[in-house]
């Protein structure tokens, strides 16, 4: 059976994407605990990290840094929070949002219902600086 996840990939679901390979995309999610707050997710479905491959999780890894680079230039982030998660959608995906503080980190805050035009916008903005940052051959366009 698909996951939600693996449906957004495959466009089945709508999704605002800010990066894709032929291994890994990056989107942002719907329950934002920052601006521009993205998940990196394997196209493979692989219910937990623990089950990935080294290449795998290493190219996941390297997506979520390069976008984590993004987030902190778009943004304006003192520093970029990484958490592997997998629990609500099981498929291996690591959230990266800009931070200010440690207070961004209280995953009980996230914005359950945000402005669709925010997202919209937070993801030209990511799009742009990952563009900027020489990765424009994965930035899919809006």
């Amino acid at each position: 059976m698909s996951t939600l996840f693996s449906k957004i990939i495959d466009r089945q679901i709508p999704g605002r994407f800010v990066w894709e390979d032929e291994e890994v995309v990056a989107f942002l999610t719907i329950a934002p605990l920052t601006d521009g707050h993205a998940l990196v997710v394997p196209r493979r479905e692989v219910a937990d990290w623990l089950e990935a491959d080294q290449p795998l999780l290493a190219r996941v890894m390297e997506v979520a840094q390069t976008v984590g680079r993004a987030q902190q230039a778009a943004f304006g982030a003192k520093r970029v929070g990484v958490l592997i998660e997998g629990y609500e959608v099981p498929h291996l995906h690591v959230h990266v949002w800009p931070t200010q503080s440690a207070a961004d980190f209280e995953v009980h805050n996230v914005d359950h219902n945000p402005d669709p035009k925010a997202l919209d916008a937070h993801a030209e903005t990511l799009r742009a600086a990952l563009r900027g940052a020489g990765h424009g051959a994965s930035v899919p366009p809006a």
